[in-house]
């Protein structure tokens, strides 16, 4: 092959992978132009949004291999993308804040072998509230002998619960069940903590689980149900309200629009927390309103199919 081919050929073989470089580009920076009326594929792209940084190691690597300029130029848009969305999230944590209130949020599971286990491990962590979905008896009996000592006051609401170092008044039951819900559907909770600080609403929450099928995925009883709690924390009379959850989205999924439009998220951590094995995404939630969710990250693995997250929130 002469010179001249040889070039045009290397030009050729770039064009593949910088066409994909924009592609990507454009699914991070207008993921919510993708349609959720098929198969909620805007939603489930949104799942797994931080994964397209792979498909940008991936188009890097054949970019060097096909020794093409055109392809490593055009990787700067979808790098530059990535970084403004998730970049932040990487970015090391300052000090703690004098007023800052520890949490953690697990869903303990309704199989869980070892609660007792599991409760002494959240404790371990020191967080001033700890959030639980997946209560059901006998096991709710074990994490409240296995959490009163350090953790005096609770509020369990069917199969939720919040344990607390403050405490707790005007504890009651939320109704955020998705129409169409025949049996007993209680997995949502509002309680008032009383801190140094001042009182938070705090806000226990176990949203419907969705599915990834071959159609797409369904959560549409999820984002009822997310619209009804987003509605819930809206009329709350208190200022600073913290909400503790499996919320079964990541906070880019449109479907929680209704929550991370009013509430902030975690500014640092990835706390991918599930599935436990292999966690490919963050459905267990820390969220907060006149509060800053500084930083939020995994705890080791429990009897559960999920992590727990830990998360430290500035009061204001």
């Amino acid at each position: 092959m002469s010179g001249g081919a040889w070039h045009r050929w290397v030009r050729t073989q770039g064009r593949v992978p910088a066409v994909l470089a924009v592609l990507t580009a454009g699914l991070l920076v207008f993921h919510r132009a993708v349609p959720n009326s098929v198969g909620r594929a805007g939603s489930l792209l949104e799942t797994f949004l931080p994964w397209l940084g792979l498909v940008i190691v991936a188009l890097f690597g054949l970019a060097l291999l096909r020794r093409s300029a055109t392809a490593l130029v055009a990787l700067l848009l979808p790098t530059a993308a990535w970084t403004h969305l998730f970049g932040g999230l990487l970015l090391p944590v300052g000090e703690s804040g004098p007023h800052d209130l520890a949490v953690v949020q697990h869903n303990v599971s309704d199989e869980n072998a070892d609660p007792a286990g599991t409760a002494r491990a959240l404790a371990d962590a020191g967080p001033d509230l700890i959030a639980l979905q997946e209560l059901v008896p006998p096991a709710l009996r074990v994490y409240e002998k296995t959490l009163a000592p350090e953790y005096p006051y609770r509020a369990v609401r069917g199969t939720v619960g919040l344990w607390s170092k403050h405490p707790l008044t005007g504890t009651r039951l939320l109704d955020i069940a998705p129409r169409g819900v025949t049996e007993p559907w209680s997995r949502g909770l509002r309680t008032v903590v009383r801190t140094p600080h001042g009182e938070i609403a705090a806000y226990v929450a176990h949203l419907p689980s969705v599915r990834v099928r071959a159609s797409g995925l369904t959560s549409s009883r999820r984002d009822e149900s997310a619209g009804l709690l987003g509605e819930a924390v809206a009329a709350e009379r208190l200022g600073r309200v913290v909400l503790l959850g499996d919320l079964n989205g990541t906070v880019e999924d449109r479907g929680l629009a209704p929550l991370t439009s009013r509430m902030n998220v975690a500014r640092r951590g990835l706390a991918l927390s599930f599935p436990a094995a292999l966690p490919l995404a963050r459905i267990d939630q820390v969220m907060a309103r006149s509060a800053t969710v500084v930083h939020i990250r995994t705890l080791p693995a429990t009897g559960s199919d999920h992590l727990p997250v830990a998360a430290r929130v500035a009061l204001r």
